[in-house]
């Protein structure tokens, strides 16, 4: 029984140790690969769109819905990128550059848990209390930034309320944009080195 029971840890320790299978690769690129297409396409290409084709408390709108599933999404890809990498690299075979990798695939699972749990929760409260007060000013129903400039600043002089909640959104996106852009170069770095190590195309 002992030696029935040494073996299967000597072969999970192998299987842990060694190549992973075929499976495993495919679900470690997919995984990957969900999570820098993601990225590209809400990050570069889904909000220049939107916010210049759809009135600003639209977008705002849309993008109080999209956020939440998209942080938590990213959280959950690269969660499972980082279990798998550190299941197949334990820690004490690790030379530099699969360290450099983990610590990248780590640091991708917190900026995205920073954006899911604090920055965009954050962000999307002060954007609702600013569009109620942008709605009682008549604003909001413009397309892009640069319409009604004049009406902003106004509404920012004269609204104590108003300038505090713009300054906490700012804030808060911008500690969003950063986190989300720390990620996705730690995504995108990894996936390169995925592709510099395959064996063919």
């Amino acid at each position: 029984m002992k030696n029935g029971i040494r073996g299967i840890k000597q072969e999970t320790a192998m299987a842990t140790e060694g190549d992973p299978t075929d499976l495993v690769k495919v679900l470690h690129l997919l995984v990957i690969a969900f999570s820098w297409g993601m990225q590209v396409w809400v990050s570069f290409i889904a909000g220049f769109v939107l916010v210049s084709q759809v009135p600003l408390h639209t977008f705002g709108l849309v993008q109080s819905k999209l956020f939440p599933w998209y942080f938590y999404c990213l959280l959950g890809s690269n969660t499972v990128s980082l279990a798998i990498y550190a299941v197949y690299h334990p820690r004490e075979l690790l030379d530099w550059h699969e360290s450099i990798q983990m610590a990248l695939f780590f640091v991708a699972v917190i900026m995205a848990g920073l954006n899911a749990q604090w920055f965009g929760p954050a962000v999307t409260e002060n954007m609702l209390v600013m569009r109620e007060i942008e709605q009682e000013h008549g604003l909001g129903e413009e397309v892009g930034f640069s319409t009604n400039r004049e009406r902003y600043v106004k509404l920012r002089e004269q609204d104590p309320k108003y300038k505090a909640h713009r300054s906490s959104f700012y804030r808060y996106h911008g500690l969003s944009n950063l986190s989300n852009l720390v990620g996705f170069a730690c995504i995108t770095i990894n996936l390169i080195y995925l592709a510099l190590h395959l064996d063919s195309i």
